[in-house]
């Protein structure tokens, strides 16, 4: 018996596969804990259909944050930290600062994609902004005192 999985089965198949298997464990297992159901010609299609538009979608999204990252490369970011008389600062900027710094400047980043050390020092430092696998952006962090 053919049948459609809804869902990831070990040792069966991945979601949206057509896999053969056999009448019993069809009937009896996949299809009544709803993990498949049966292959036929108007179902096969549908899930060629919402493969190829999961794709379209991935892609678009890979598209856009591509334009984002490249929109973002290269740009100087400015954070003030609080120092003392001899230069000393108190605390660190983390990625959180950086990503109030980015939506400043109308990025609105999400601290988890920025990548960098906690600094600790006055003066730039490279920091990676990554938006996914493949897709990053690098920008530099101009710490300054207030």
């Amino acid at each position: 018996m053919k049948v459609l999985l809804l869902a990831d089965v070990k040792g069966s198949g991945k979601k949206g596969d057509v896999v053969e298997v056999s009448d019993g464990y069809g009937k009896n297992f996949l299809v009544k804990k709803g993990l498949a159901k049966i292959a036929t010609a108007s179902t096969v299609h549908e899930a060629a259909q919402q493969k190829e538009a999961a794709a379209f979608h991935k892609a678009e999204e890979v598209k856009a944050l591509k334009a984002l990252a490249a929109q973002l490369e290269g740009k100087t970011v400015t954070v003030k930290i609080k120092t003392g008389e001899n230069g000393k600062t108190f605390g660190s900027v983390s990625s959180t600062h950086v990503a109030q710094a980015l939506a400043e400047i109308g990025f609105d980043i999400d601290k988890k994609k920025i990548k960098m050390e906690p600094i600790k020092t006055l003066g730039s430092i490279p920091a990676e902004v990554r938006f996914m696998e493949g897709v990053s952006a690098k920008i530099t962090v101009t710490v300054t005192s207030l």
